[in-house]
This record gives C-alpha cells, structure tokens and sequence, in this order.
C-alpha cells in the first residue's frame, strides 16, 4: 500500500539488544500521524462519482481501474470512509457463502430472521406502505380499496439475504473524482509534514526523547 510511503518518519528510541549505544534510534513511520478527508468535503457530492465495486474485487484493482494505479488503493478506502477493510470491504459470493455457512450454519441459512413489508399502493397507484420496513410477521392494515378487509403485506428474510443485502450495501461507495486528486494528495503530503518543535529534525522526520540519556539509571 503506497499510504505507508507518504507517512512522514520518526526516530524512536532502540531497546534492542544490540543498540551501538545509550543514543541508538530506529527509524519507523509515524502510524498515528493519520489523515483523513475533511469533514466539509465530505458531503459535497459534487467532488465524488458514485462507484459499484465489482464481484470480487480489490481495493488495489479498483484504484487501478479508477485511477490508473494501484498504489492509490489508501485514497479509495480513505474516500470510502473505510477503515477496517475486513468488515467494511465487501465480500466476493464464494466467500460470503462461506461466511454465511460458518456463523448460521447449513440448515440455519435458511431461518427468518426477520420479517419486512411489501409495498401497497391503492387503485391509483398512491403508495400506502412502502417495502422493506420491519415488522412483525402478523402485521396488518386495512385493504385501501376495501375498507371491510385486512392485508398482510408481509414477507420473510432469511438469514441468507440478510448477509446478501449487507454485503451489497458496501459494494456501493463514493471515490475522489479524477480531476480533485492531485489537489488532494498535495493537501495530503502537507498535511504529513512536521512543525517546529522540540522534537523537530525536518518536515519529515522527528525524534522523540532518549530516556536512556535524559533519565539514566
């Protein structure tokens, strides 16, 4: 992942054994030193274009695709609002499958687990009840064209298409429109760099303190 290239460095103090001396450091990337896209940003679609992940894909397949390299797959999932990718990134169908089979079961893949509307609409085609809302299994309401009767426009969902719906739900994500990403990775790298302080060495590098020196024992 290109990400860990545009984190800026810092020297840590070493504790391994086999540290020259008492002012040893080891160079490591700053992980807390995290970026993400600003909040006012976040909400103006017109940065954004609507993007379906394909049946198996890959972070670093869609920043190939989208942007032309994969080593951008950190802007897709940082786009996407996505932090962790193993519960928010979704599923290939083999794998969902297997998913699915390991946490209900076989037979359980089947069971309801809840129960939803249909849609109602009356003769004029007005909506009276839209779908997908969860109710109980015994939920009725009165026939819109027929005051003397009762309906129950109800159906099951299984387990099955339960995980289906989720999964595809995350196959649906919003990325930096083309134009906007060179003005974002520039943002990004000075976002990275370091400001003057006691622990400043340059815009990329800093050193924290060496107890080994200022507290020896």
């Amino acid at each position: 992942m290109g990400y860990f290239r545009e984190l800026p460095n810092i020297d840590y103090q070493s504790f391994l054994s086999d540290s020259l001396s008492s002012q040893s450091y080891i160079t490591v990337k700053n992980l807390f030193r995290r970026n993400k896209l600003r909040d006012d940003l976040s909400n103006v679609f017109t940065l954004f274009n609507k993007y379906e992940i394909p049946e198996g894909s890959r972070p670093d397949l869609v920043a190939e695709e989208f942007y032309g390299n994969a080593e951008l797959d950190w802007v897709v999932l940082l786009t996407a609002g996505i932090i962790n990718v193993r519960d928010e990134w979704p599923l290939s169908n083999y794998n969902l499958y297997r998913y699915a089979e390991n946490l209900y079961g076989i037979d359980g893949l089947n069971d309801v687990r809840y129960y939803e509307t249909k849609e109602v609409k009356d003769s004029s085609g007005r909506l009276i009840l839209p779908k997908e809302k969860v109710v109980d299994s015994n939920f009725t309401i009165p026939d819109p064209d027929d005051y003397t009767a009762t309906l129950n426009p109800v159906r099951p969902v299984t387990n099955w298409e339960y995980e289906v719906r989720k999964n595809d739900e995350k196959s649906s994500i919003y990325l930096l429109r083309r134009e906007y990403l060179q003005q974002f990775l520039n943002d990004m790298r000075e976002i990275m760099t370091y400001d003057l302080s006691s622990e400043y060495v340059s815009e990329g590098l800093i050193q924290t303190e060496n107890t080994r020196v200022t507290i020896p024992h």
